[in-house]
């Protein structure tokens, strides 16, 4: 019996969820009301808020899952042995698909993310403390194997490569960028010129 209500409970915040995805992107995320939420996902006003506080927590739900899901995706399917900027192009690929399946849902997501309101701002930063936490293990991992330099400040070099990821997000919204395959190109050509500044002299020197 547990195990059906725990079930139940799942497939009611999946509804939701998707409720969101699709109204936040049809209307934008300050024209849906917690009520149209509640009747796209076909349950009571009251239910919304026994799952989320407020639109700003379905929106922090979508990022936990994001986390979640790029937890795995290094876990399952990225070599081991794979180069520090292989590993960037497969983790800020993955984040640009799962961001971009519904594109003005992945605007709104980004956007509260980067800018989050004042009720949300803590828990915002939880996650993206989270965040840096996982890229910090993966340069740490490169400086480890030598293939980055021992000086460098790695939640700064976080940072970096972000800013340069949502540069090529932001290329793709204006349309300057056209598919997944020019992000991609764009990314690989940003990431690289970046690492040559921060590998070793003796890296340097191989290439």
């Amino acid at each position: 019996m547990a195990g059906l209500r725990e079930q139940k409970k799942q497939e009611t915040k999946a509804a939701i969820m998707d409720a969101a995805i699709t109204l936040f992107g049809e209307r934008g995320y300050e024209n849906t009301s917690i009520a149209a939420l509640a009747r796209a996902a076909g349950v009571g006003k009251g239910t919304i808020y026994s799952y989320f506080s407020s639109k700003s927590d379905i929106l922090l739900a979508f990022s936990e899952e994001e986390l979640a899901c790029l937890h795995l995706e290094l876990q399952q399917k990225i070599p081991v042995n794979a180069l520090l900027e292989e590993k960037l192009l497969l983790i800020f690929m993955y984040e640009f698909r799962y961001i971009t399946k519904n594109k003005e849902f992945g605007r709104t997501l980004m956007r509260e993310m980067i800018f989050p309101k004042a009720l949300a701002r803590e828990k915002s930063q939880e996650i993206e403390e989270q965040f840096i936490q996982l890229f910090v293990l993966i340069f740490k991992e490169a400086q480890e194997k030598g293939q980055l330099r021992q000086d460098i400040e790695l939640t700064m070099t976080c940072g970096h490569f972000y800013a340069l990821y949502l540069m090529a997000l932001s290329a793709w919204y204006s349309g300057r960028l056209l598919s997944e395959e020019d992000v991609r190109n764009a990314l690989q050509v940003m990431f690289s010129q970046a690492l040559v500044g921060l590998k070793p002299k003796s890296e340097i020197e191989k290439s």
